[in-house]
């Protein structure tokens, strides 16, 4: 391995966010779950969640993610609800969902500073109901057009970049780990080798 890109390891190492997460609820399109998993890893997102309950897991997806940013994030596949949510609210805290709701709050009004899982749900019908039990409430994306829904990837990417927004202003983004040392030799190994 060259100097550089051992560098290039430690850097990008260096700038994931421990304390913010994604967990995609049965999205169907895997071009869709690539799309996400490069935004995660371009704003420094290690720990992506992949929750399907309603449909089997998609071959092409394993083939459409591989040539993109699936070998840089830690995936964790789950097809129980219950345990998919425990696992990231007590890895991550607070549960935001996309979801148009009566008491959604705008993105802008979220606190990406502190530990947060996103929640984006399938194409077609959103977030479920059972996935939003578990949530500590529900965001829109702020939309003035007549069509009030993004593609998944593009509500994902907004979302994620207003996170790295507020985590840089507060200093989260200052190059100091936020991984834990055993998840950081972990993923050097692996890295090192892809």
């Amino acid at each position: 391995m060259t100097p550089e890109r051992e560098a290039k390891i430690n850097n990008v190492i260096n700038y994931r966010q421990a304390g913010l997460a994604i967990v995609l609820e049965n999205v169907h399109d895997p071009h869709n779950i690539s799309a996400v998993m490069r935004t995660c890893d371009a704003v420094g997102i290690q720990d992506v969640y992949v929750l399907t309950t309603i449909m089997p897991r998609h071959e092409k997806f394993m083939k459409t993610s591989a040539a993109s940013a699936l070998g840089w994030l830690t995936i964790h596949q789950y097809d129980n609800t219950v345990e998919c949510m425990m696992a990231v609210k007590k890895k991550h805290g607070k549960i935001y969902a996309t979801h148009l709701g009566v008491e959604s709050c705008s993105l802008y009004d979220l606190n990406f500073t502190e530990g947060v899982a996103l929640v984006f749900g399938n194409e077609h019908a959103g977030v479920t109901k059972e996935c939003l039990s578990y949530c500590d409430g529900n965001f829109i994306i702020p939309q003035f057009g007549m069509v009030q829904s993004l593609n998944i990837s593009v509500a994902c990417a907004i979302s994620l970049y207003e996170a790295m927004r507020q985590r840089m202003n507060a200093g989260l983004y200052d190059g100091t780990p936020s991984l834990e040392a055993e998840e950081i030799k972990v993923l050097k190994r692996k890295w090192r080798i892809y």
